[in-house]
């Protein structure tokens, strides 16, 4: 999990959704040599960037860092699951990373220019979607509410004949449900929502959520894409 004060710093949700394939902006490259996993994290937003953070799947040791373009640190020190490096780094930089075990690999990524993320995030399971959506909608909820409103109107008519009989699976209308959460509820609350219904479908990976037959493309213009 990020510490308490680097997650009031991701702001919005970038993805790319469609109605049965899904894809995410691969701004990294990786090889391993020997024991150790080298990730070249390269800065595709097309602006200058202040941060890094970085989720991993297991405890790993930052072995190596090198910086082609600027100067980046890890606040946390150089153990752990989760990291936040900060300083600069040029659009179009790299940040080398060097870790152990080999084995390890991110499961968030995300560049940060100031107080928000910057390019697209990567990010590898469920829970961290409905994170990601759930600070998504209160950012666009806090800067313009019309236009919230109008992406979900646009959702539900892409949706009207899947959401009929997913409504009737579920019991529950989710038009009616889902708005008064959508338009009122802080960002945890959306993700808890999020993560209920995904519960109740039984679906327990992001390809499963991200290939099913709910077509996102609405919500996620409006969210930056």
């Amino acid at each position: 999990m990020m510490r308490g004060k680097t997650v009031g710093l991701v702001l919005g949700l970038v993805a790319i959704l469609s109605f049965a394939t899904w894809a995410q902006d691969v701004w990294f490259d990786t090889y391993v040599a020997g024991d150790t996993a080298v990730w070249l994290f390269n800065n595709t937003t097309g602006v200058d960037v202040t941060g890094l953070l970085l989720e991993f799947d297991e405890e790993v040791t930052i072995v190596n860092k090198i910086e082609f373009g600027g100067a980046m640190v890890p606040m946390e020190g150089t153990t752990g699951t989760s990291f936040t490096f900060v300083g600069s780094l040029v659009s179009n930089g790299t940040l080398e990373l060097d870790w152990q075990p080999a084995t390890a690999v991110p499961t968030f990524a995300v560049w940060l220019s100031g107080e928000s993320m910057a390019g697209k995030p990567y990010f590898t399971s469920i829970a961290k979607l409905g994170y990601l959506f759930g600070q998504g909608i209160v950012a666009l909820r806090e800067a313009n509410p019309a236009a919230l409103n109008a992406a979900f109107e646009q959702f539900f008519l892409d949706n009207a004949e899947y959401l009929a009989g997913l409504a009737t699976s579920l019991g529950m209308d989710l038009q009616t449900s889902l708005m008064p959460i959508i338009m009122t509820a802080p960002a945890e609350g959306i993700e808890n929502f999020f993560n209920t219904i995904v519960g109740m479908l039984g679906v327990t990976t992001l390809e499963g959520v991200l290939q099913g037959g709910i077509d996102f493309s609405a919500l996620f213009a409006a969210l930056g894409l």
